[in-house]
């Protein structure tokens, strides 16, 4: 009995050894990024600078169909998260009459960007150029609303007052505080991380990887996604960025996953992460489902399969100067197992 435990890899301290390793390295990579970001955005916080950055966004918020107040929610999402984001939102539309369509317009810059700091680092670390990632979030998130808007109000959709489902609780201000919540979410991260890295060990050891990658290899060949990048892709696109992009960077730098599929995949994260929990939490400010959810699903599905169907005719100068970072270019490639 004790030869046939000896023979299943749960039951092998191998297994776990290895698991060690990749949830030491996941973790510390993440928090080596995330610590000192969230430190320094507190900072320029401190300072003011984010109102000086929402006067000047403001005016851009007509374009979308929006009032210049929506700026300061969406300059605090872009450099906090969207929690911070929907407490100004509160404060806010206090003083304004937003009808459904604008709370779904805003909502959808706020999916698309927030939390730049850390997770374009992230995406930099996993091997993406700052500008695309820029590029897409929140240049993708401007036309994305622009689309919307023009939609809604060409077809006289969604135009009712909206009704907010959500009443904040008044976060402690003090630095203390401040401390206190992001060591919680640390906490809360590392505890994500340890699950997730042990659930997919798991999927790979009994074959429900391989599974997947089969169901799922249609679509993603459509989002020039190879098999390899599959698992974390969907970790991504339901548990967010952070973890996704986390998982991407160990896989590229072990050489597990290639350049290309790094690229598409953290573009398609770029666009669409995270879309239970952002999703439901911008609904509880009155967003409407098909803005946050149905558009923005089709809108990144579409513009993945063009962009990776463009790039992917590129030669390989214009990727290494351009689209990835060096250190991806020099491992990645080179020992990647193949995707098909």
């Amino acid at each position: 009995m004790t030869t046939f435990l000896k023979g299943i890899p749960f039951f092998q301290g191998a297994f776990y050894k290895e698991l060690g390793k990749e949830i030491w390295e996941v973790s510390t990579t993440l928090f080596k990024i995330m610590i000192p970001t969230i430190v320094v955005v507190k900072l320029l916080e401190l300072m003011g600078l984010l109102k000086y950055i929402a006067m000047l966004i403001g005016p851009i918020m007509s374009w979308v169909g929006l009032p210049e107040s929506m700026g300061l929610v969406w300059v605090t999402t872009i450099f906090t998260n969207i929690y911070a984001g929907m407490l100004v939102f509160f404060y806010v539309q206090q003083h304004e009459v937003l009808t459904v369509a604008q709370v779904t317009i805003i909502s959808l810059l706020m999916l698309l960007a927030h939390g730049l700091p850390v997770e374009a680092r992230i995406a930099q670390q996993a091997g993406i150029r700052l500008r695309i990632t820029l590029l897409l979030r929140i240049g993708g998130g401007l036309l994305l609303a622009w689309i919307t808007h023009q939609t809604y109000d060409a077809f006289d959709y969604l135009q009712t007052p909206s009704e907010l489902l959500w009443q904040p609780e008044i976060p402690d201000a003090s630095l203390s505080g401040w401390a206190v919540s992001q060591l919680e979410s640390l906490i809360i991260i590392q505890l994500t991380i340890i699950v997730l890295l042990t659930f997919l060990k798991i999927l790979k050891v009994i074959g429900i990887e391989r599974l997947m990658r089969l169901l799922l290899s249609p679509i993603l060949k459509l989002l020039g996604i190879g098999n390899q990048a599959t698992s974390i892709t969907i970790i991504g696109v339901t548990l967010g960025l952070s973890f996704g992009g986390g998982l991407l960077i160990y896989e590229s730098r072990q050489g597990h996953v290639s350049k290309r599929d790094v690229f598409s995949a953290m573009c398609l994260l770029a666009l669409c992460h995270s879309i239970i929990e952002d999703t439901l939490l911008v609904m509880l400010l009155g967003a409407d489902i098909s803005g946050v959810l149905w558009a923005r699903l089709a809108f990144s599905v579409l513009v993945i399969a063009l962009l990776t169907r463009v790039v992917n005719r590129l030669p390989e100068h214009f990727w290494d100067k351009h689209l990835t970072n060096r250190h991806l270019n020099r491992s990645s490639d080179e020992t990647a197992v193949p995707a098909n």
